[in-house]
């Protein structure tokens, strides 16, 4: 009965979901502030009554629409959508934790169609600041046509205890249009209810509630980027766009290639920061304080023993393309990094991932007359959601293996960086034709996080409580003289 249940409601949302997705209005109004599309809920409710499912005062819905050609042929995509590992590469920068619960149905050899499994989900954004979104929902996909698929998502009530992290989604997902020449459209529809008993913090409100966060133009600005990013490495010309003459075969490209990324998802993973610790004392009024997780890893592929995760999120007067500009220009580096001891760097290879210079892999070797043994490994990404720069640092040992081809999941990386993206305010003026304030691609407002994380003792430590508090004031100390030295470097010191 169970299962017969979770079909039934699967393919309703499925219906619904396929009419969103087709229809603008009358389902779709434009949204007086930003002009994109949102559902329109009376016309809605008419169609598809139903109770709200948070009864507090503080619950709202987000909704949002788009659409998008991205690189990659639509069968992948689908194979891709249906597999949590997959699902959480195509997203990195989203999906910090996936999984299949139960699997329904295996669909349909060839083009998967009825395919229905329980998923468990968690999202996760820009900022320890920002809670995480969790989600048990089923996932149906069916074929409409040859070439044409459509993703189904709806919330289920899978732990009989109400959502974990207090968001329902109702029914969401996309439909995939397979084009020729390796390409497909995809048109998205988000329609998430929230409850927001924890208030969020004041630098990301507008951001959070203005749906640019969680919205479908994230999730197709970031499936774009990573698509591209993709398809740059299977071109013949990729060679081409690598520059320093250390890379010289395919598998080293491919295994550099896997490196950073397996460091972007840890980054991404960290700025969860469960059981952490604030440092409030940073100004109130533009920064967020400090805040420091301990944990104790033992996965392979990061340093085994005690790592102490810092970060702090702050509010800057500059775009977010001039913020991003600083951060991957290698000759600024020496204006905020501390571990290089102001000296500057030298870029030894640089290999291009996407249209946008700023979408790239860097490997840099800075002037450290006592540590000449390190490399720094960096990736940089842009789109129309956001930017970030992640970057660790590898002895220069294991970058030959990397260079080598050898397999660079077994190489310990611990990343830090940036993540940088529009304030989220709404437009106060100028030329509306040059502002995307939604999205904050051109408007005033910048919000940075800034996320460090450093091994402070090896495996044999046993607990976090066996580390002195002088650890995570050394951190604490790191992170805020680098935010001091960021500020100077942008002429910003003034905002306290």
């Amino acid at each position: 009965m169970e299962k017969a249940l979770m079909a039934e409601t699967a393919a309703s949302a499925a219906d619904e979901l396929v009419r969103l997705l087709r229809v603008n209005e009358p389902l779709w109004i434009k949204s007086p502030s930003d002009g994109r599309y949102i559902i329109d809920r009376v016309g809605y409710e008419k169609l598809y009554p139903r109770d709200s499912h948070f009864k507090s005062s503080n619950a709202r819905v987000e909704s949002s629409k788009d659409s998008a050609m991205v690189i990659m042929p639509g069968m992948d995509l689908v194979d891709m959508f249906l597999d949590p590992n997959k699902w959480m590469d195509l997203f990195p920068t989203i999906v910090t934790k996936a999984r299949t619960i139960l699997l329904l149905e295996a669909g349909t050899v060839g083009n998967r169609n009825g395919s229905l499994q329980m998923m468990y989900e968690q999202m996760h954004i820009l900022s320890p600041l920002v809670p995480p979104r969790e989600f048990y929902f089923l996932r149906l996909c069916q074929q409409l046509e040859p070439g044409e698929w459509v993703i189904a998502d709806i919330s289920y009530d899978f732990m009989r205890d109400g959502s974990p992290s207090r968001a329902w989604r109702l029914p969401s997902g996309c439909m995939i249009q397979d084009k020729s020449n390796g390409c497909s459209k995809v048109t998205w529809v988000e329609h998430v209810e929230v409850d927001d008993r924890t208030q969020t913090h004041r630098l990301y409100r507008d951001l959070i509630c203005g749906r640019s966060a969680y919205g479908a133009e994230r999730w197709i600005a970031s499936l774009r980027r990573i698509c591209e990013r993709l398809a740059f490495y299977k071109e013949e010309t990729a060679a081409a766009r690598e520059f320093g003459g250390v890379i010289t075969s395919p598998e080293g490209r491919k295994s550099i290639v896997n490196l950073a990324h397996r460091m972007v998802k840890i980054f991404f993973a960290s700025l969860g920061m469960s059981g952490k610790l604030d440092f409030p004392q940073l100004s109130e009024v533009h920064n967020s304080g400090v805040r420091v997780a301990i944990r104790k890893n033992t996965e392979q592929g990061q340093p085994i023993g005690m790592v102490v995760s810092a970060a702090t999120s702050l509010w800057l007067p500059l775009s977010p393309q001039n913020v991003f500009n600083f951060f991957k220009d290698e000759k600024s580096r020496i204006q905020w990094d501390i571990l290089s001891n102001s000296n500057p760097v030298h870029v030894i290879s640089h290999i291009s991932n996407g249209t946008n210079p700023g979408n790239c892999i860097s490997i840099t070797h800075p002037f450290i007359p006592t540590e000449n043994n390190m490399l720094i490994l960096q990736e940089s990404c842009t789109d129309s959601s956001g930017s970030m720069v992640v970057y660790a640092p590898l002895d220069i040992p294991a970058m030959n293996m990397v260079i080598g081809g050898a397999d660079s999941s077994i190489i310990p990386i611990l990343p830090s960086g940036f993540v940088i993206s529009g304030d989220g305010r709404p437009d106060t003026g100028g030329d509306s034709s040059t502002s995307t304030s939604s999205t904050g691609a051109d408007s005033g407002g910048s919000l940075l996080t800034v996320a460090f994380q450093i091994l402070v003792a090896g495996p044999n430590v046993t607990s976090s409580t066996e580390l002195n508090m002088e650890s995570v004031a050394t951190v604490n100390t790191l992170i805020s003289t680098t935010v001091l030295k960021i500020k100077a470097a942008l002429n910003c010191s003034n905002l306290g």
